[in-house]
């Protein structure tokens, strides 16, 4: 399983970077096990050799941004979110083997057996595992003070929260943990969804409290107050609380000195893009993204699966992401088509392009939307055309709050597609069953929500009962 610790201090001495190895290697250990059945042995992940240097603290948070990268819900690897919540929705259209997992999320067809669903579960809960740890960890460590312990723990909030937001939104009530303890996780009840984001927003506030408006280090690749503001934003929309999802959002956008719009929709992915509030880094300098490799494809037909014809053909005329951001491959008879935000998948020499996982867009057309929602019609169409201008497109003609309400989501589908939001943006637009279900054949009602592994269900019976449907 691969794993990447970057020091970036220099004064780093071989002893703590020992001990930040030995640190991961217990954490990596256990990310092939279920989170629920591993009982620490007494050399706890918190073990307070890791925070006896502000070096290999910062390390242990370094790591679990590799993970991330790495594994889960959020890499950009063919078994992320952003590609298998594409293949389950209408983004992807599936070419590959009957016998691949690819199929069943093509197929609407996941069971509560599928390596999958179970694999997202596992290491999501192993990276907030790891994260309660270095949480623990900082709260208990007496050599660093409150000014180097402070920006590491708001981003270990915000790693928390984040994850918890997108397990929610996939798998409906669920645990959120928030510690090390084996006896309390092995037992650990469900929360409702409700009340997950209650805890979502909490950890987003006190992170936001401490973290600063500067970036820790270079390449956007840690994140500040205004990522944390970016995902809050996110969190409000879909909690419906559209003057705080306005404010929020605003709040990233009106730092001018930090983020701003592009002419060119070409440098929109490259690592050093205005529009990138946050972005990992890849393993080694001059590698590029997991995202590339995942949607590029030479020759068709596609190994696994393509952009839908009924996705590309859905783009208006002149819209220059139709152009820029998608990528043609024939035979000669045959065109199929693949993402290519990303555009670059071999070694560079110097790294040109970061996964990114927050951009400017989003947070445009949340504020389009949650304006659209109080009534503010001209603020709301003033963001749209921001987008769609940047894009080559007019104005949009929509002027009531329905017609602009359905050109944002349109918007949104064209702007953000093979990032993960289009199954998210359905079900929270209640739109699920409109538009799946008359093109996807195996869809039913009760997709809108994961399986719980049955693994997870033999192991703690307090998490049944199972989601309906599996």
């Amino acid at each position: 399983m691969k794993n990447t610790i970057q020091i970036p201090h220099k004064t780093t001495s071989v002893t703590a970077i020992m001990r930040t190895l030995l640190f991961f290697l217990v954490i990596l250990a256990y990310s092939c096990d279920d989170f629920v059945e591993v009982d620490p042995p007494t050399t706890q992940l918190s073990s307070p050799l890791v925070f006896e240097e502000y070096s290999t603290a910062n390390a242990a948070l370094v790591a679990i941004y590799a993970e991330i990268r790495d594994n889960g819900l959020l890499t950009g690897n063919p078994n992320g979110m952003s590609y298998k919540l594409g293949e389950y929705t209408d983004e992807l259209q599936f070419f590959g083997a009957g016998g691949q997992t690819d199929a069943s999320f093509y197929n609407n067809i996941v069971l509560a057996n599928n390596t999958e669903v179970k694999n997202w579960w596992n290491a999501t809960y192993n990276q907030i595992y790891a994260t309660n740890a270095l949480l623990e960890g900082l709260e208990n460590a007496t050599a660093l003070t409150q000014i180097q312990k402070e920006p590491l723990q708001g981003e270990a909030l915000f790693i928390r929260a984040l994850l918890h937001f997108h397990l929610t939104n996939l798998y409906g009530d669920l645990p959120y943990v928030t510690t090390t303890n084996y006896g309390t996780n092995s037992t650990i009840s469900k929360t409702a969804t409700s009340a997950i984001y209650a805890k979502v927003e909490a950890d987003l506030l006190r992170a936001e409290s401490l973290l600063n408006a500067a970036y820790s280090t270079e390449g956007r690749v840690r994140p500040n107050k205004a990522t944390v503001q970016a995902l809050l934003a996110r969190v409000y929309l879909y909690s419906e609380k559209w003057a705080d999802a306005s404010t929020k959002a605003s709040e990233v956008l009106n730092n001018t000195a930090l983020y701003g719009g592009t002419q060119n929709l070409n440098e929109v992915f490259l690592k050093d893009s205005f529009t990138t509030i946050w972005q990992l880094s890849p393993t080694n300098e001059g590698e590029n993204t997991l995202e590339a490799q995942t949607n590029i494809f030479l020759q068709g037909p596609p190994p696994v699966s393509g952009l839908s014809d009924s996705f590309v053909n859905g783009f208006e005329e002149g819209d220059q992401r139709r152009i820029k951001w998608i990528k043609e491959v024939t035979d000669g008879t045959t065109v199929w088509y693949h993402a290519f935000k990303y555009k670059t998948f071999e070694n560079t020499g110097a790294s040109v392009e970061y996964s990114i996982l927050f951009r400017t867009a989003e947070q445009y057309l949340i504020r389009a939307e949650a304006r659209a929602k109080q009534g503010d019609l001209m603020g709301a169409a003033e963001d749209l055309n921001r987008i769609r201008n940047e894009a080559g497109l007019q104005n949009t003609t929509a002027t009531t709050a329905t017609e602009l309400r359905a050109a944002i989501i349109k918007e949104r589908r064209a702007e953000m597609f093979s990032e993960g939001h289009r199954f998210f943006d359905l079900k929270r637009t209640q739109l699920l069953n409109e538009v799946l279900a008359p093109t996807k054949p195996g869809w039913n009602t009760n997709d809108q929500l994961f399986p719980i592994p049955e693994t997870e269900l033999l192991l703690n019976p307090n998490l049944n009962p199972q989601n309906p449907g599996y």
